[in-house]
C-alpha cells in the first residue's frame, strides 16, 4: 500500500490513545480537515471498553467497538497500533520531531491509585489485588491466549472503594461465587443471565435462597456515608432540597444493587493498617470516620476485618509519560479546560488523562450529570436491565468533540505544514504502521487481532 498523499495543505495532529475519547477526537479533527495519526498501545483500540468495563455490559461493548472502528476508519485518520508513547516512540519526537501541528493525549487513566497504607504494595499478589488488573483478567480469563496476571475469585473478600467501579468489583465476586456454588449442585447459571436477573431471582427459580449456598459474600468498605457515594452527580450550587434528593437517590441505587447482587457495604470506614499472617495480607485495620462540614474526619475507633484477600478500588490515575511534568499523582496541566501545558505549547489533553479519573463515567467533562435512571441502567438495576447506559458514553463523546474543537481553534492562527513536510510526516506514520504489521484497514486489523474466544 503506497504512503498516503495529502490532497491539500492541512494541519497534522497526533492523538495518543484510540478508544472512546481518542477515536472521537480523531474523527472530529479529520472532519475539520486535519490529517490525524492515532497511536494506540494495544492491538485493539478499545481501552477501558474492553479491559475496564466488566464483560456483562455485552451490548454496550459491541456498540462501542463498532463506533470506535468506524471513527478510526474515517478518511484522514491513520491508526498506528502497538505503539506506546514513551517506550516505542518518545513524546518529544511527536511534539518536536515528526512535524505534527499538535499532539492530543487521550490515553486515559490506567494506573490504580495506591492503597493508602505504608507497605501495602509489598503484598500485591499475596493478598492484595488492584481493580484494573483484576477487571482486565475478569474480561479475558476465558481466552486461551491470555498471558496476563491471573486471579482466583474467592469468597469473603474485602473491597476498598465506594464508587461504581467498586460495585463492579463486588458484583464480579458475588456473581462468580454464586455460579460456582450452583455448579456444585449441577446447576449451570450463565454470567449474563445471572447479572441481568439478579442472584435472588435465579436462586428462586431453583428453589433456593442465598443462605442455602453457604457463602459469606464480599464487603465494600467506604470512608464516607452511603449518601455520599458518587453514584449520582450532585449539581453545583445545589440547595438543601436538591441535595437531599440526590442523597436519597444514591442510597436507593445502592440498596437496589445490594438486594440484587448480595454484597455488603460498610460506610464510614477508612483503611488504616495491614493485618498480615505468614507473610500474606489477610485483612485490614480500619478507622471509623465521621463527617464534619462535608469532610471525612478520623475518630479514635479502630476495628479489624479479615477476608480471603483485599481488592483496592479507590480510583485510577494516568500513567506517567516520560518527559511530562507531574504534580502528585496527576499530570500537571496549566489549563485544565484545554489540557494545556506551558512546557509543551502544542500538547493538549482530552478525557481522563486531564481529570485524573479512571472510570468510564468520570470521563465526562462539561457534560450532563449522571441521573438516577442512567446510574441504575449502568448497574443493571433499571426495569430493562442495562438499556440506556450508553448515555454516559455519549456524554464522554461530546466532551471529546469539545476538546477537538478547542485544538482546531488553537491551531487556526498558525500555518499548516507544507505539503512536502506533511508528506514526509505521513511517510513516517506509514513506516511505523508497517513495523507493527498494520496494512491500513482498521476492520481487517481488528479481525486479525481479535481472539476467537474473546467474550
Amino acid at each position: 500500500m503506497p504512503p498516503p498523499t495529502p490532497p491539500r495543505a492541512q494541519h497534522a495532529v497526533a492523538v495518543i490513545g484510540g478508544a472512546t475519547a481518542g477515536a472521537e477526537v480523531a474523527a472530529r479533527l479529520a472532519r475539520h480537515g486535519c490529517a490525524v495519526a492515532v497511536f494506540e498501545q494495544n492491538p485493539r483500540p478499545y481501552g477501558k471498553i474492553e479491559d475496564g468495563l466488566p464483560r456483562w455490559h455485552a451490548g454496550l461493548r459491541r456498540k462501542e467497538y463498532e463506533s470506535i472502528v468506524g471513527k478510526l476508519s474515517h478518511p484522514g485518520v491513520h491508526l498506528v497500533p502497538l505503539t506506546k508513547i514513551g517506550q516505542d516512540v518518545a513524546l518529544r519526537e511527536l511534539t518536536d520531531g515528526w512535524g505534527f501541528s499538535a499532539v492530543v493525549l487521550a490515553c486515559g487513566a490506567w494506573r490504580d491509585r495506591p492503597l493508602p497504607i505504608d507497605g501495602a504494595d509489598a503484598f500485591v499478589g499475596r493478598g492484595l489485588v488492584y481493580q484494573n488488573p483484576f477487571i482486565l483478567w475478569f474480561n479475558h480469563a476465558a481466552e486461551k491466549g491470555y498471558t496476563g496476571t491471573r486471579h482466583v475469585i474467592e469468597d469473603d473478600v474485602i473491597v476498598v472503594g465506594g464508587g461504581l467501579a467498586s460495585i463492579d468489583v463486588a458484583k464480579a465476586h458475588t456473581l462468580e461465587m454464586t455460579r460456582a456454588a450452583l455448579a456444585r449442585r449441577g446447576i449451570d447459571a450463565p454470567l449474563l443471565e445471572l447479572e441481568v436477573g439478579g442472584i435472588p431471582k435465579c436462586l428462586e427459580k431453583h428453589g433456593l435462597v442465598a443462605s442455602d449456598l453457604g457463602l459469606r459474600g464480599c464487603t465494600i468498605f467506604y470512608r464516607r456515608r452511603i449518601e455520599d457515594m458518587p453514584l449520582m452527580d450532585m449539581p453545583d450550587g445545589a440547595d438543601a432540597a436538591r441535595t437531599a434528593k440526590v442523597e436519597h437517590g444514591r442510597r436507593r441505587i445502592l440498596e437496589k444493587a445490594v438486594e440484587k447482587y448480595l454484597f455488603r457495604v460498610e460506610p464510614l470506614a477508612a483503611p488504616d493498617g495491614l493485618v498480615v499472617e505468614n507473610d500474606r495480607l489477610v485483612g485490614l485495620r480500619f478507622c471509623r470516620m465521621r463527617i464534619e462540614d462535608g469532610r471525612p474526619v478520623k475518630t479514635d475507633e479502630r476495628f479489624e476485618r479479615r477476608g480471603s484477600y483485599v481488592v483496592s478500588s479507590i480510583g485510577s490515575i494516568p500513567e506517567p509519560i516520560p518527559g511530562l511534568p507531574t504534580k502528585g499523582e496527576l499530570l500537571e496541566f496549566d489549563d485544565l479546560a484545554l489540557g494545556r501545558m506551558v512546557a509543551f505549547p502544542t500538547l493538549f489533553g482530552a478525557g481522563n488523562v486531564v481529570t485524573g479519573k479512571g472510570n468510564i463515567v468520570a470521563s465526562r467533562k462539561h457534560a450532563a450529570y449522571v441521573s438516577e435512571a442512567v446510574a441504575e441502567a449502568w448497574l443493571g438495576l433499571g426495569p430493562a436491565g442495562h438499556a440506556g447506559e450508553e448515555h454516559i458514553l455519549e456524554s464522554a463523546a461530546a466532551a471529546a468533540r469539545a476538546a477537538a474543537d478547542g485544538v482546531v481553534a488553537a491551531l487556526r492562527p498558525f500555518p499548516p505544514p507544507t505539503p512536502e513536510r506533511l508528506g514526509a510526516l505521513l511517510a513516517r506514520v506509514r513506516e511505523r504502521q508497517k513495523a507493527v504489521g498494520f496494512t491500513g484497514s482498521v476492520p481487517d486489523w481488528i479481525r486479525r487481532n481479535t481472539p476467537p474466544d474473546l467474550e
